[in-house]
């Protein structure tokens, strides 16, 4: 068992530590949805300033020379960037728009950038796996106030921070939220740290990636239990699928070689053939019953989707509106194309847009797949960041995934660790066999 303390050492390591140990502090404050930007640009900054400035100390793994898929994530976004520009002169949407949406680009889009470029700096993973542990504690120690306040019926709204006047997609992101009440059948759900509770689970699937590669058997423990309380308390039906489905499905893309594996797939095809057609009923019925779960809102989403797709292929297929849209009164005036990554970017951003997401994402999956089956620290965090991008690529189904950087960022940061150190190991060893 792993037991020494661990201790940011690095500029970058530092950084992250504070700001991840942060995260309550950050959210009581109201500025939970401001740090992970900031801090992003910084660390980009700092690193450009190390490899360009007048000592050339970069602490960047092979700057000149980053992995092709970090290259990709940085044009995609830009890209996206581009068709903000021309929808919005398209629509004649006003310099002041443009203005607006870029700095909006800037919190959400352009991280999905670089934090997978930060995950290149000098920063080791197990700081990652350890600050989530923490988090972790912290929120089973907080889970007494959560749920008292519930049971006590206090305000759901403890306060709006001032900070909301820095500009935010809304006053949710500003917002000290003690529990939440179903509009339909006034169950309590939980949102933490997050602007609402499906956001909850999707952070908590995060942080249980994370805590899994966790050397240290308590603070793993400590992890794990704290995710699955967050996923079951926020009631997120995508959130629970996602916990019981990504680390196996990791397991298996990396593990499929293996002998044994080889035989229980054998094993499975044949029982699945037998078992057909009950388990295609059984699989009718539980869709069913995923839907009717939360029926209101399955209605709403797939009436966004409609709307979305619709207005997209008749007003502007290539570059999108611009703009996000209010939807009419049949969706609660929810957002059109909002709960689903694909459609918000159809109708925002085009065709120009989809592909400038999906290209990025396909090639990292592939990068981190070659990378996750060396048995190392390094293909470990590989296998993070494949899980992390299959974990992404199921919540572009039920999230906009342009708003929450700013909370999924450590799993960002192991979509570039994962293919920058499986690199940094090779170049080592081919040095030492060179030497040798």
């Amino acid at each position: 068992m792993e037991t020494r303390h661990l201790t940011p050492e690095t500029t970058e390591e530092k950084i992250i530590w504070y700001t991840m140990i942060g995260t309550y502090g950050f959210y009581f404050l109201g500025a939970l949805y401001l740090v992970a930007p900031v801090m992003a640009w910084v660390l980009l900054l700092f690193a450009l300033y190390q490899w360009l400035g007048p000592n050339k100390n970069s602490s960047v793994r092979n700057l000149p020379n980053l992995p092709v898929s970090i290259m990709v994530w940085f044009v995609g976004m830009t890209l996206m960037l581009l068709a903000l520009w021309v929808g919005h002169a398209n629509f004649n949407l006003g310099a002041g728009n443009t203005i607006k949406s870029s700095i909006g680009w800037a919190k959400g889009w352009a991280l999905l950038a670089i934090f997978p470029f930060i995950g290149c700096l000098s920063i080791r993973p197990e700081i990652i796996y350890r600050a989530a542990c923490i988090v972790c504690l912290h929120t089973l120690i907080l889970l007494p106030v959560f749920i008292g306040a519930y049971v006590l019926s206090l305000p759901q709204n403890l306060w709006v921070s001032p900070l909301k006047v820095l500009g935010g997609p809304g006053p949710e992101f500003f917002t000290l939220n003690l529990y939440e009440l179903e509009p339909g059948t006034g169950a309590p759900r939980w949102r933490f740290f997050t602007p609402w509770a499906p956001a909850a689970g999707f952070v908590a699937n995060i942080y249980f990636l994370l805590a899994l590669q966790e050397k240290n058997i308590r603070w793993r423990i400590i992890g794990i239990t704290a995710s699955i309380i967050i996923v079951l308390m926020s009631k997120s039906r995508l959130g629970v699928i996602s916990l019981a489905s990504v680390w196996a499905v990791t397991w298996f893309l990396t593990s499929f070689g293996r002998p044994v594996v080889i035989y229980l797939m054998g094993v499975a095809t044949f029982v699945l053939g037998m078992l057909a057609m009950p388990l295609l009923a059984f699989a009718e019925r539980m869709i069913d019953a995923f839907t009717q779960a939360r029926a209101d809102s399955s209605r709403v989403r797939s009436a966004l989707g409609r709307i979305a797709i619709d207005r997209w292929s008749r007003e502007a297929p290539v570059w999108g509106h611009g703009v996000v849209e209010r939807g009419p009164h049949m969706v609660e005036y929810m957002p059109i194309g909002s709960h689903h990554t694909w459609f918000g970017l159809l109708f925002v951003k085009g065709i120009v847009g989809l592909f400038a997401l999906a290209l990025p994402m396909l090639i990292s999956f592939l990068a981190l797949w070659r990378n996750s089956f060396a048995r190392t620290s390094a293909g470990a965090a590989a296998r993070t960041g494949l899980s992390v991008i299959l974990l992404l690529f199921l919540y572009t189904f039920g999230e906009n995934l342009e708003i929450l950087p700013y909370l999924i960022w450590p799993g960002l940061i192991f979509i570039g660790m994962g293919v920058a150190l499986p690199a940094a190991d090779k170049t080592a060893n081919e040095f030492n066999t060179q030497s040798n």
